[in-house]
């Protein structure tokens, strides 16, 4: 297990096919989409019993369920691998586990759905990523607290009475252990998360020691000793510790991430809309153009986009979700070699644009379109040639002579060439121009 920054370091191999993937797919989906707002955290905002709640799981029957759509979906979408709710923070399971009743197999559509995610997934050349929950609102030993549905009861603290944490640490490591032992190779565990103090009156929560987090990753460790781990077991980041991947939620991050001269490897986890499970209210869906330009920007400083969809309770993507993941696959057809294999570069990119780079390949992305002429500061000699990505032609390079030789080009720093590009933006979204560098 990489557990320390010098780990980090010494153990690059184990991160390479995640860093070289730069997008993936994150899917909510369970019982809890047939809320058709919230998902589970519906539950916890209504405060509702496992009685009110049951509604979802006595009617849960994915009838338009077609796991290999939802792949060759991704696959085209430029994809390279899928982080999959198994079991949220209601419970559900999308597997047949033994140790509950309370999973897909016992509802009306009878039987498990993870195994032909994961089958369909694999098919189509993407790595597997499972999605645990910490939290298990329906386990009868999982302490409530201030994040449980049931905190206000009147009778709260005679309900806990006879709840014991080291049972339900148990249950999640034999749960754990079938989600690594019953489905072949797994890329990457994605646990959801710790909360060590809750709400404005910092009422405690639960964290590492409540999940024994350290005996989690030991157990990881022993089944599938490659499988990647993320940020959100609550264990400090000291004492030689450090996860394999940190994941911001719902930003961007400001710039390239680094810990003790140690680069960090990091996702952004984000939504197609303003949630995570399927909503049909929800009506602040991002543009194809937000979508591409995150995903530049997160590329640019070296991490990952993990892009969310909550397909509805029948197992369909939404008529919206198909036309956004549509439109990714059509810029990601044209410019997947600007993003996947890159990260970020050392060189300063002109204003409304962004760097990617791989090797000496230099990848250019325009966001706002300029007329006549990009910039580019402090490539000097280094430029050999450009061209446009979506069609290889060529772009030229304009290269300055000395302030004597031509006096009426307006002064231009040391070191600086230009690209001449047309007037009208060749490409949706974002047009990126890749640039051969001679070598340093």
């Amino acid at each position: 297990m990489n557990v320390s920054l010098e780990g980090n370091k010494n153990g690059r191999a184990r991160t390479e096919w995640f860093t070289h993937s730069r997008l993936g797919l994150f899917i909510h989906w369970g019982i809890f989409s047939g809320s058709g707002y919230e998902g589970s955290w519906g539950i916890y905002r209504d405060e509702q019993t496992l009685d009110d709640y049951s509604r979802y799981f006595e009617r849960f029957d994915p009838d338009l369920f077609d796991p290999k759509d939802w792949a060759k979906r991704a696959r085209k979408a430029g994809m390279k691998y899928v982080v999959i709710v198994t079991k949220h923070h209601d419970g559900f399971c999308l597997w047949d586990s033994k140790y509950t009743e309370y999973k897909a197999p016992m509802t009306p559509g009878g039987k498990d759905v993870l195994t032909p995610i994961v089958d369909a997934f694999r098919e189509e050349g993407l790595h597997i990523g499972f999605y645990y929950s910490l939290l298990d609102w329906n386990h009868p030993h999982f302490p409530i607290d201030p994040i449980h549905p049931l905190r206000n009861l009147p009778d709260v603290l005679e309900k806990n009475r006879n709840r014991d944490i080291k049972i339900y640490q148990q249950y999640m490591k034999d749960q754990i252990t079938e989600l690594l032992t019953q489905f072949g190779a797994i890329d990457y565990l994605w646990f959801d998360f710790s909360y060590s103090e809750w709400g404005e009156l910092r009422e405690p929560g639960k964290s590492h020691n409540d999940w024994d987090s350290a005996g989690l990753l030991d157990l990881i460790n022993t089944l599938q000793p490659d499988c990647l781990v993320n940020d959100r077991l609550g264990l400090p980041l000291h004492g030689g510790y450090f996860p394999d991947v940190m994941t911001p939620e719902q930003y961007v991050p400001l710039s390239t991430w680094e810990a003790n001269g140690a680069e960090v490897v990091w996702e952004s986890c984000l939504t197609l809309g303003g949630m995570w499970a399927y909503s049909n209210r929800d009506w602040e869906q991002k543009s194809p153009g937000q979508l591409i330009r995150s995903l530049v920007d997160i590329v640019s400083q070296s991490g990952n986009m993990l892009l969310n969809v909550g397909p509805t309770a029948r197992g369909e993507f939404s008529k919206t979700q198909k036309k956004q993941l549509k439109a990714l696959q059509y810029w990601m057809r044209r410019h997947q070699r600007a993003i996947v294999g890159c990260g970020a570069s050392d060189f300063s990119a002109p204003k409304d644009c962004r760097y990617t780079q791989s090797g000496n390949k230099l990848y250019l992305h325009v966001f706002s379109w300029p007329i006549g002429r990009i910039h580019l500061q402090g490539l000097g000699d280094r430029v050999v040639s450009a061209k446009f990505v979506h069609d290889d032609s060529d772009v030229k390079v304009v290269r300055y002579k000395s302030e004597d030789e031509d006096y009426w080009v307006p002064k231009v720093p040391p070191g600086t060439v230009s690209l001449e590009v047309p007037i009208k933006r060749p490409t949706k979204f974002v047009t990126v121009i890749e640039i051969m560098l001679a070598p340093d």
